[in-house]
């Protein structure tokens, strides 16, 4: 309209959206308000408003469980496309609207905010690179490209057509008999609580703030002692980012104590850097320099650290809608510390609350309880000093809460699904999130890397597909079909880390006839991905096969375990046996199978995919599967639940460990509500997939395919 300022539109859509939001997104939207800007740049701050009353939207909204469309997430789980599409927008606005404030959840691998010039997360890589890195992921996030909105709706729904079922896995049995029933999983991240189970069984929980009493830890004055511009100069000179040799401090205050503080601040919260006094002109200085070269940065030093404590910090970590590596990533940067110094038994997934132990390498309880005054969405608590770390895989299990709101069933039938949980359990199948989200699963690329195919791997990597992907991957895969060119491709892909990038600079280094050394520039967990999915993927096939040849009864020729060895059932024994006890085997050179038809069901599917059952050794070790045995059936301890009447969508339905702390006292349900919901509690050991417990209780498919088939409307 003639007179009005072009952001007037803007403006006036962001107010009369803002008062339909709940108050946390009203917040981040209000935030996002523009201050006076040129034109030039309008577009993209409404269409983060677009994109943020979209996410909005969908949360208001939750994905219901209707028959065939289920919508959960396993705490083991990757993010699905639409969890990435809601962080992406949400990362723009707290961009814009909070700096320095850690709100927004990272993908794995992703830039975090943290203090400036924080050290890089990245393996092996020079701090410039890492930083030109997380500048390209950066501008990629901001939501720049003009039609991006009009893409990803378009694409998220092309998901459906071309994604994965339960049935392309494997999934395709039950174990009850029960009817099931709809509701709604995860229509808040709040509903989805995981406690870890230490290898001690005792479950963690976030219950104290304090800080052990040490007469050696560094006091408050030590952590405000320092100007913030004093800190900036030191933290250059600790990464390295300027051409001083040392930062000098002058003392205001000239007392021996004043200048103790100093010398204590700066070895604590800058590690790698030494200090001196000096005098200069009859004014005292404190000197800080590099005590060992670049190699200091990623160890502190060891002289600092009080011999009689023990070397690890250990504490509860509280996080919510964030991922543990993610996780791991902020706290290193706001510590300027490398993440390798952290340890964990358990990755927790994203869209959760989740309360798990980690520990660190000689970072004190005093420094990480600061970080409760600095970082939204995170909780640290109940340290204690120890001599070790912890190790990957130590862990007796998590414990769950998990509410199901807007439930269908009667009283009856959740009566009785909840029954067959406890009684019977659920087959122990690995998950969707274990085969990928796009059109080309994971384990056929594990596949063709144990066929050796090496050409296939990098076609299977990098080839067009079907489906949801952002705008940039299209155009890589689009480059690199044409012209087979790595370079090429790799200057139309602005993320560098995610595999495809990865997998090009290891092409562009070593060339075509060299696709092995190229596949190894991915990092290793991530290429061992690949295979393990293949396993899973027989797996459950044969998993599947056996329960439709044999039903939920021990026979013999089954394999039960006794210790770490698999022997089988035998005639005479079989009544001493329950399906609880059958384990079965991801094939590879070091397992036995069982000795009846599934033996054979087994060679059969493998010599389709053109291995040899007999000769699981790859010329390259890592690739080389000596296999494993995993439970066919898993029956949850501790099984609880209850169904509760409510009529407000928004409200929690359980306290969480904050809550608790800050003395909020439990929801009180009425006799009768609009809504009803179903809050289950159970426990589970390692490696087992709460998707599959709930899948068993509500009788659905769980793929993104069927998830999305009934809950697009939004995007339209």
């Amino acid at each position: 309209m003639p007179g009005r300022p072009r952001g007037w539109l803007f403006r006036a859509a962001l107010a009369a959206a803002a008062a339909l939001l709940r108050p946390e997104s009203r917040a981040c939207l209000l935030a996002a308000r523009p201050a006076p800007r040129p034109r030039s740049q309008a577009p993209g701050s409404l269409k983060c408003f677009l994109g943020a009353l979209k996410m909005e939207m969908t949360e208001m909204t939750g994905v219901s469980l209707k028959r065939g469309s289920l919508a959960v997430e396993d705490n083991d789980s990757v993010a699905p496309a639409e969890e990435a599409k809601r962080q992406k927008v949400s990362e723009c606005c707290l961009t814009t609207g909070r700096a320095g404030l850690e709100n927004a959840s990272p993908r794995s691998g992703e830039n975090v905010l943290g203090p400036p010039g924080a050290v890089s997360a990245g393996e092996g890589t020079e701090n410039s690179d890492a930083r030109l890195e997380e500048e390209e992921e950066e501008e990629e996030d901001g939501l720049s490209e003009e039609g991006d909105e009009e893409e990803e709706a378009e694409s998220f729904a092309d998901m459906m057509k071309h994604g994965l079922t339960e049935l392309d896995v494997g999934i395709t049995k039950f174990v009850s008999s029960h009817q099931g029933f709809s509701g709604i999983l995860k229509e808040r991240y709040s509903d989805f609580v995981v406690h870890e189970i230490g290898k001690d069984g005792r479950v963690s929980h976030l219950d104290d703030l304090s800080v052990p009493v040490d007469e050696e830890a560094p006091s408050e004055d030590m952590l405000t002692v320092l100007t913030a511009e004093e800190k900036q100069r030191l933290e250059e000179l600790q990464l390295f980012k300027n051409k001083e040799t040392s930062v000098a401090i002058e003392v205001i205050e000239d007392t021996k104590e004043k200048r103790t503080i100093i010398h204590q601040a700066i070895k604590s919260l800058f590690p790698g850097l030494e200090t001196k006094t000096e005098d200069r002109e009859g004014k005292k200085y404190i000197v800080a320099y590099h005590a060992a070269g670049r190699k200091a940065l990623a160890n502190p030093r060891k002289h600092s650290w009080p011999k009689s404590r023990g070397s690890y910090c250990h504490f509860v970590l509280y996080k919510e809608n964030k991922d543990t590596m993610d996780a791991i990533n902020v706290l290193s940067k706001y510590l300027r510390v490398k993440p390798n110094i952290f340890s964990y038994m358990g990755t927790k997934d994203k869209r959760a609350i989740t309360v798990q132990e980690i520990a660190v390498l000689k970072i004190t309880a005093q420094r990480l309880a600061h970080l409760n005054k600095c970082l939204m969405n995170f909780k640290l608590g109940n340290f204690s000093y120890q001599k070790n770390p912890l190790k990957l895989g130590e862990l007796q299990g998590n414990q769950f809460t998990v509410v199901l709101r807007n439930i269908t069933g009667t009283d009856a039938q959740v009566q009785q699904a909840m029954n067959s949980l406890k009684e019977i359990g659920f087959i122990n199948y690995y998950g969707m999130q274990r085969f990928g989200t796009t059109a080309v699963p994971t384990y056929q690329v594990g596949r063709a890397i144990l066929q050796n195919s090496w050409a296939e791997v990098m076609d299977l990597i990098l080839k067009p597909r079907s489906g949801a992907e952002k705008g940039y991957l299209v155009k890589c895969r689009e480059e690199w079909a044409r012209t087979r060119d790595p370079a090429a491709a790799l200057r139309k892909l602005p993320v560098r880390r995610c595999v495809e990038g990865q997998l090009l600079r290891g092409l562009s280094k070593y060339g075509m006839k060299n696709m092995v050394s190229a596949f190894g520039i991915i990092p290793r967990n991530n290429r061992l991905m690949y295979i393990h999915s293949y396993q899973s993927y027989v797996w459950n096939n044969m998993v599947s096969k056996r329960i439709e040849e044999y039903g939920l009864k021990p026979v013999p020729g089954d394999l039960v375990l006794r210790g770490a060895t698999a022997t089988y059932i035998e005639e005479e024994d079989v009544d001493n046996y329950s399906i609880h006890d059958v384990v079965m085997p991801l094939p590879g050179f070091d397992v036995i199978y069982p000795k009846h038809k599934i033996s054979e069901a087994y060679r059969e599917m493998l010599t389709a995919d053109n291995l040899d059952i007999d000769n699981m050794r790859h010329k390259i070790r890592d690739y080389s599967l000596s296999g494993a045995y995993r439970k066919v059936v898993i029956r949850p301890q501790n099984v609880s639940w209850e169904v509760v009447a409510y009529d407000d969508p928004k409200i929690p339905l359980f306290n969480t460990d904050v809550d608790n702390l800050e003395g909020k006292p439990p929801p009180v349900f009425a006799s009768e509500g609009k809504y009803r919901a179903l809050k289950m509690d159970f426990a589970l050991p390692p490696s087992t997939y709460a998707t599959m417990a709930i899948r068993e209780v509500l009788k659905m498919d769980t793929s993104i395919k069927n998830q999305t088939q009934l809950n697009t409307a939004w995007l339209r």
